[in-house]
């Protein structure tokens, strides 16, 4: 078992950049895919971006690719995602979620993880 803790959310304007930090506890991340999804109030819950840890694999969802950069520090047991040239339409609450032996076709599907965080609430105004 693995828990999630996001944490880094915040309210910024457009343009600004946050770090969303997701530290997981019980065991470590070795061999996990560790994804970033977000939903904004009336929408469906979408994927951001993903690392499949063993491999490195990296996927971006296309809006915001160029933008948002998915990282880790195994030391920490910790997976980052840095948000750069924030824009309103990012406002969401942002959850991590992981999972193991992940294909990777599977990574951008939110049914394919099994360990979730609590989310963090991301705000931009504009």
């Amino acid at each position: 078992q693995v828990w999630l803790v996001e944490s880094g959310g915040g309210s910024v304007q457009a343009g600004g950049s946050l770090r969303l930090s997701c530290a997981a506890s019980g065991r470590t991340f070795s061999g996990y895919t560790v994804g970033w999804f977000r939903q904004a109030p009336g929408k469906e819950r979408e994927f951001v971006s993903a690392l499949r840890l063993s491999g490195g694999n990296i996927r971006y969802a296309d809006s915001v690719k160029g933008r948002f950069t998915i990282s880790r520090d195994n030391g920490k047991n910790t997976v980052y995602l840095q948000m750069n040239s924030l824009e309103p339409e990012d406002t969401a609450v942002y959850y991590c979620a992981a999972a193991t032996g992940m294909i990777l076709s599977s990574m951008t599907r939110s049914i394919h993880y099994n360990h979730w965080g609590q989310g963090t609430q991301v705000t931009v105004s504009s």
